[in-house]
């Protein structure tokens, strides 16, 4: 006897709508839209539902067409040892992990997280969690050295460098403007006189040498020359090293090598700087002025309040997210590599004054 044709059978006919996949996910129809464009946070279960019967009706192929629809289920996080625990040393990551979280929750997508033993990741392992967890595309926090990036390029899955650069364009990447940022602030410093401008920094990764370029711009678009013995390296980023080396430059060189302003590559080196300064009798900003980067917590109770220049940290998972989905959508194995850049602004607080000397 032959069976009656269910319903499914009888919109071949016709275009699938979305009632017809909340039909046959089982939902409302606002839960099938809020899962298909990942508009309201769902639970996994009910997401997977409905994205099969749209693949299942071809109504996910149709609206992929358009780019309309949100195909990112599950996402693996990596990371390094360095920026998962949460502390005042690591809050740029950790304002970048909460971004991405809160998007991920918006749009109903899990996250896997993958934490390395050490301050480095290791390929082998990465790709190894993707596999286990059939994960649809994979972020990678601040770790953008290039053997990591060719060794996960290799990999059938999309990949979004957070904070971090790939200069041989294998893989999107998402980053602040590092080096017109940089300039935006080193230019309000030429602007309000000062000549003399240290920059102390760290051997940090390409984003902060991006930071330095930005510096030498500035002076060169003003007509001024690449300062010399200008710049001053700390071992790393902490406060305490910003503070170590400015104490020993002023005890070589109480004059700080002429300079009316100080432009620090992090803010948490400008913290330190501010604590040497303080301990040495000098004052900011009527001495010398300062100037971070970051736009962290600490730095608008400093004293006196640190001006900076603010990078939207909290912005940088939703476009990581968005160029995982456009990859996705576009499933084109020819698509070159993107990379984003998201603008920075200067924040004046009480650090910056004209130069007095």
């Amino acid at each position: 006897m032959q069976q009656p044709a269910r319903w499914t059978d009888r919109i071949v006919d016709r275009k699938t709508n979305l009632k017809d996949v909340a039909r046959e996910a089982g939902v409302s129809l606002s839960t099938a839209s809020h899962a298909l464009n990942g508009t309201a946070p769902l639970t996994v279960e009910v997401r997977e539902r409905v994205l099969e019967s749209a693949r299942r009706l071809g109504y996910l192929e149709n609206r992929r067409k358009k780019a309309t629809i949100a195909t990112v289920r599950v996402v693996l996080l990596a990371l390094t040892s360095d920026a998962a625990p949460q502390s005042d040393l690591n809050m740029v990551s950790w304002t970048i992990l909460n971004g991405v979280r809160r998007e991920c929750e918006r749009r109903g997508i899990r996250i896997v997280p993958f934490v390395s033993a050490s301050t480095r990741l290791d390929p082998a392992e990465v790709r190894q969690a993707a596999v286990d967890e059939n994960v649809d595309g994979i972020l990678v926090l601040n770790d953008d050295r290039p053997e990591l990036i060719r060794a996960l390029s290799m990999l059938e899955k999309p990949m979004v460098i957070l904070n971090g650069e790939d200069p041989s364009m294998l893989v999107d990447t998402v980053t602040v403007e590092n080096r017109f940022g940089a300039r935006l602030g080193t230019e309000h410093l030429l602007s309000l006189g000062h000549r003399r401008i240290l920059h102390l920094t760290w051997q940090g990764r390409t984003t902060i040498r991006r930071r330095y370029d930005g510096y030498v711009d500035a002076h060169l678009v003003a007509g001024l020359p690449a300062p010399e013995n200008m710049v001053v390296v700390a071992e790393s980023y902490e406060p305490r090293h910003g503070e170590q080396v400015i104490r020993a430059l002023l005890k070589a060189d109480g004059r700080l090598r002429g300079a009316t302003a100080i432009f620090c590559a992090a803010d948490n080196l400008a913290l330190g700087c501010l604590d040497a300064l303080a301990e040495a009798g000098i004052r900011v900003p009527e001495d010398i002025s300062v100037l971070g980067f970051d736009d962290i917590v600490p730095g608008e109770f400093s004293a006196p309040p640190l001006s900076t220049i603010q990078m939207p940290a909290d912005r940088l998972g939703a476009a990581a997210l968005s160029l995982l989905e456009q990859r996705l959508i576009a499933n084109d194995p020819l698509r070159p590599a993107h990379r984003l850049e998201l603008g920075c602004r200067v924040i004046l607080r009480g650090s910056i004054a004209p130069p007095r000397r």
